[in-house]
């Protein structure tokens, strides 16, 4: 049985929160006579509706605390579901492109800072890494796959979503530890319907596949890499440019995380993509946004094969907090 870590990162439940302020309410109201104690009392709905509207004042103090501009900062993330909750309140001043395109513009210094495939920090010397954040998974992550008709052992040639950077040196690495050395292609569209026998899809496009009518098996690289070394997979991080000060930067980034996942029921609720149960079960079991030490280990682990499959030099990452 796979235990998972705690995903939320939302402090006190509802429930806990409002069992302290009812414990705090009987320690008041002991000292009270009974008579004040009648006309303090309130009935559970109007209980229930202040609990509401002190928490909706605090959410708007936070989204009020994330109004502060970005500028002079350029940051990037990717348009896909599973990267909502790290940039909440900030949606209007992030740029949103690909994996790849965002380690593109990191190169050509057109940004600051950016959610990237965690391979692009692994490979160039030259970005810090946000201590703490991460998107991740423990087990199955559904939006990263190997679409296949036939079996994985008979590939010879794998297409790749072009939008691909972590994804594809994953798969290189859980299939060389197979033994096996395909040929890895650009795919060229998304049109389902004439996907080739193996297929690796990321994103919100793997999402869509995976929720259609198929012939492909689906082999979901978050599980294979969970049966291959029982840790978490890390897939992006915020990479950030080192030669400028970017505490403010950091500062802001954080408190969008933890805005996230202080507001992750209201996400699931209010995205249009899918259907509710599904984006509960995939933000609020399938991702997590935790960098911690078990997520560094799985992290210190593909170092170690892609070093042993002789991926080239791979740097040991910079965590600044």
């Amino acid at each position: 049985m796979v235990i998972r870590p705690n995903t939320a990162g939302r402090g006190l439940t509802r429930s806990t929160f409002a069992a302290l302020r009812l414990c705090g309410f009987a320690l008041e109201s002991a000292r009270m006579s009974d008579d004040t104690l009648k006309l303090r009392m309130a009935p559970p709905e109007e209980l229930a509706h202040r609990f509401e509207r002190e928490q909706r004042a605090v959410q708007l103090q936070q989204e009020d605390n994330l109004n502060e501009s970005l500028a002079p900062f350029r940051v990037g993330s990717v348009p896909y579901l599973n990267a909502v909750p790290l940039t909440r309140g900030l949606e209007e001043q992030i740029i949103f492109v690909t994996p790849s395109k965002l380690a593109e513009m990191l190169k050509r210094d057109e940004l600051d800072a950016a959610l990237v495939s965690v391979t692009e920090v692994l490979f160039n010397d030259r970005y810090d890494v946000l201590d703490g954040i991460a998107v991740a998974s423990l087990g199955e992550v559904k939006s990263v796959l190997l679409a296949h008709r036939r079996p994985i052992e008979e590939v010879s040639e794998v297409f790749c979503d072009t939008a691909s950077l972590t994804s594809v040196n994953l798969l290189r690495v859980l299939l060389l530890e197979r033994g096996l050395r395909p040929e890895f292609k650009p795919l060229a569209s998304y049109d389902f319907s004439s996907l080739s026998d193996y297929a690796l899809l990321i994103g919100d496009p793997a999402l869509d596949f995976l929720r259609s009518s198929r012939q492909h098996e689906i082999w979901d690289l978050g599980a294979a890499w969970y049966d291959l070394t029982k840790l978490p997979f890390v897939y992006a991080v915020w990479a950030l440019r080192r030669d400028m000060e970017k505490s403010r930067l950091r500062r802001q980034l954080r408190e969008a995380k933890n805005f996230g996942l202080d507001t992750l029921d209201s996400i699931i609720s209010s995205r249009a993509e899918y259907d509710y149960d599904f984006r509960k079960d995939y933000l609020g079991w399938h991702i997590h946004y935790h960098l911690g030490s078990d997520e560094k280990r799985g992290l210190a682990k593909f170092m170690e094969l892609l070093r042993r499959h002789g991926f080239g030099p791979v740097y040991e990452p910079r965590f600044v907090v």
